[in-house]
């Protein structure tokens, strides 16, 4: 897949740590890091949607005005793109793990922060910071899991984490409807939503910490030792459990790049696929993300009031982990740039239906069916992303895409809310249906295929 020089002081005639991996049928310890990754991507995922899911109860609670709330909606995700540009790039020099323990130590310090602002200014510095650490989640959590899972298995088991990870929009959007009303202990109940996220991510930040570190990572640091240990537990599982390793595949083999910097992203054998998933991750967000963050307003501006919007953003959020589901069964079984291209055309054709949706239960249906086939599309979009990058830039090369899109979602507001203003909900959605268009042009023509290779296979 990926061609590179090869790690000084390693034999060829030893199997390397990439292939022992690769041969390797998924034991217990795969299980519990998808389940911890999981974990921590469901908070990320709740406090992504949260902002967006109490906008209208914090534009009448702290009086905002247009530029004040897409201020506060867009914050968060500026401070991801700088979080996604940079700790991706530090997971690759220091390790995944010690990566890991910063990001959600950062989320969760300044999201309990944001719980107690007084202002709108307080909030939208904290959901900036906050965004820092939330931003790497997303590649730091894929790079991880496509050094550490098989290859047979890594686009299932990614779909696992994330639908773990989705079913927080639909309960953030449920607490939302149950707690916006209340003042528990005398406490506004949106800040109680804040609250909830921080103290839940301290939790999964002091569980991960116990977690191995990328053996693909520790190979190519020189640190042959540490890897060769953690590989042969994983082994030893696999042959507790009664299984029968095949021999590992001499092709698969962990190179070094000659720089782990943006760069290297631009090299020759890189280049095509750099530009592709560059523009496919600026412009995903209207699709997914833009769903998120105005379909609150969208509701208001159909006439619904805020309690009744909120009731039904929870009931269309069901999708986002149904549709992640969905993702399980199909995403090894087609190849991922084309379960990439046919969700983003579902997502722009059940936008439009949105958009034209009049009676609840037709808006409520058209939701429904939006989060459910845009997480098919979220799924095989990370996976695809993962698959894209040898194990030395696959933290950079991530980390990169995604701070693009997070930089697109945080001046979204300032595109989406003006022109929802203008045109009305049906134009908003007329809108994502061309940016989805574009988006399966640039897949269907510079994409590559990754189903079922090895993400460090030298051909």
């Amino acid at each position: 897949m990926v061609a590179g020089m090869n790690h000084p002081g390693v034999s060829h005639a030893t199997p390397s740590v990439a292939a022992r991996l690769d041969r390797l049928p998924v034991v217990r310890a795969h299980r519990v890091a998808t389940l911890v990754i999981g974990l921590g991507l469901f908070f990320d995922i709740y406090e992504n949607f949260l902002a967006a899911t109490i906008s209208q109860v914090l534009r009448e609670e702290l009086e905002l005005g247009r530029t004040e709330l897409s201020l506060l909606l867009g914050s968060a995700f500026v401070g991801q793109f700088i979080g996604a540009l940079t700790m991706g790039r530090l997971a690759d020099r220091i390790g995944r793990r010690p990566a890991f323990v910063v990001n959600l130590l950062v989320y969760s310090l300044f999201s309990l922060l944001g719980a107690f602002s007084p202002n709108v200014w307080f909030l939208v510095a904290t959901r900036f910071f906050a965004g820092i650490g939330i931003g790497a989640e997303f590649s730091l959590a894929d790079s991880y899991l496509s050094d550490l899972l098989p290859r047979r298995v890594r686009g299932r088991y990614i779909s696992w984490a994330y639908t773990m990870a989705f079913l927080g929009v639909p309960v953030v959007g449920l607490l939302a409807r149950w707690l916006v009303p209340l003042q528990p202990l005398g406490v506004d109940g949106w800040r109680w939503l804040f609250v909830i996220g921080a103290l839940g991510s301290f939790v999964v930040w002091a569980v991960r910490r116990g977690l191995p570190e990328s053996p693909r990572w520790l190979e190519l640091q020189g640190r042959h030792d540490e890897a060769d240990a953690i590989v042969s537990r994983l082994e030893d599982q696999a042959r507790a459990a009664g299984h029968d390793l095949e021999t590992p595949d001499p092709a698969v083999r962990a190179v070094q790049v000659p720089k782990r910097s943006i760069g290297a992203l631009f090299a020759p054998v890189h280049r095509r696929r750099t530009s592709m998933l560059w523009v496919l991750s600026a412009l995903e967000v209207f699709g997914y993300y833009g769903f998120g963050t105005i379909a609150p307003t969208v509701l208001a501006a159909k006439g619904f009031d805020v309690v009744e919007s909120l009731g039904f953003v929870a009931l269309t959020y069901a999708g986002y982990p149904i549709g992640s589901i969905l993702a399980v069964p199909v995403v090894e079984r087609f190849e991922r740039k084309h379960l990439v291209m046919a969700s983003a055309a579902a997502m722009a054709a059940a936008g439009l239906w949105f958009g034209f949706a009049s009676s609840p239960a037709s808006i409520v249906a058209a939701g429904f069916v939006y989060t459910a086939v845009s997480n098919l599309f979220s799924n095989a979009y990370h996976v695809y992303l993962a698959d894209s990058y040898p194990t030395a830039i696959r933290g950079t090369g991530t980390g990169a895409a995604y701070s693009l899109s997070k930089i697109v979602t945080g001046v979204m507001p300032f595109v989406l809310l003006p022109f929802l203003d203008d045109h009305g909900p049906t134009g908003v959605f007329t809108l994502v249906t061309v940016v989805m268009a574009a988006l399966v042009v640039n897949v269907g023509v510079l994409g590559h295929r990754t189903t079922g290779q090895s993400v460090d296979r030298v051909d």
